[in-house]
């Protein structure tokens, strides 16, 4: 694992004299944004930092999406006309507004969107709980530095991000999906006809395709770029059978609605009643287990660039 940009520092607004021995903040703010003055003092930060680093665009990596969120988000669509995936390019503006999402509802991992955003080895901005922005750069900065302390915040030199990419976190499969996966995945529709593609375009967020071989060469072109795509046996026709047999325990219900429409759902037992419900009007449907340990399809592989080179750097 590289450390990323050399110059790094913890922005917060936390003053450094009310943490205690162990560096934990003891004073008297709050740890939500108050979607006002000081959170677009983060906001300027970034500016700040990217003007000093030569840095008017930064790619979006690892993008995860809160659970159930629906497919072309409208809060998103401004930021992402093409949809979000892994390294789209947004400009400082569009980065900033990104910041601002991940700084809401407590920051970190539960807002609309999740993401890093990095400029190659030249600038990082790393959003973690709590309103802690970590942004580290190739160079000083030292007039970022200053204006940031001028917003009212505190920039405090760190070793590196604790958000930096780390690959030893990915203890999945990272197969191209090359010539060859495309070849074992038409087999496999060959063989069972029919199979389910999951296109894992975001974290905790995906678009299902009932594919057959025949239908995999106009959808291929279709799919998010860097997408992780697995694949499942097809839905089930009986969909009155699924809804009898749903588990408790987090579980992922597919299903096809009359329209031909594939949509999947995150749920519990305490969502039955509902499920039952959606899967009444569907035409097909089945349940994968919610559980990552659990889950394990026939066919994995990750959506290379163009130029068939595999640059996403998650798991599936």
């Amino acid at each position: 694992m590289t450390g990323g940009p050399p110059h790094a520092y913890r922005v917060t607004k936390y003053d450094p004299a009310d943490r205690d021995e162990h560096g934990h903040y003891q004073g008297p703010l709050d740890i939500t944004s108050d979607h006002g003055p000081v959170e677009a003092a983060y906001l300027a930060a970034v500016a700040a930092f990217a003007r000093d680093s030569g840095v008017d665009r930064l790619a979006v990596r690892e993008p995860a999406l809160a659970p159930n969120t629906p497919d072309r988000d409208p809060a998103l669509a401004d930021l992402f006309p093409d949809g979000v995936h892994d390294g789209a390019e947004v400009a400082i503006p569009a980065a900033q507004q990104l910041v601002q999402h991940m700084l809401r509802d407590s920051g970190g991992f539960w807002g609309r969107i999740w993401c890093r955003l990095e400029h190659g080895d030249l600038l990082t901005v790393h959003i973690g709980w709590d309103q802690y922005m970590y942004i580290a750069s190739h160079r000083p900065c030292e007039q970022a530095v200053a204006d940031t302390r001028r917003l009212g915040l505190h920039p405090e030199p760190i070793p590196h991000s604790p958000y930096r990419h780390d690959p030893a976190d990915e203890d999945g499969t990272r197969r191209p999906a090359d010539d060859t996966f495309w070849a074992d995945l038409a087999d496999l529709a060959v063989r069972h006809d029919r199979v389910l593609l999951e296109e894992g375009y975001a974290g905790n967020t995906a678009r299902w395709h009932r594919v057959t071989a025949a239908g995999l060469p106009g959808l291929r072109p279709r799919l998010a770029p860097r997408a992780r795509l697995t694949v499942w046996p097809d839905l089930r026709d009986d969909t009155a059978a699924v809804a009898a047999d749903l588990p408790d325990g987090l579980h992922e219900v597919v299903w096809q609605d009359a329209d031909g429409t594939v949509s999947g759902r995150l749920c519990t037992e305490d969502d039955h009643d509902q499920t039952r419900a959606t899967l009444a009007a569907a035409t097909a449907a089945a349940v994968l287990s919610g559980y990552a340990d659990d889950r394990v399809p026939l066919l994995a592989a990750i959506m290379t660039d163009p130029d068939g080179v595999l640059r996403a750097r998650w798991s599936v």
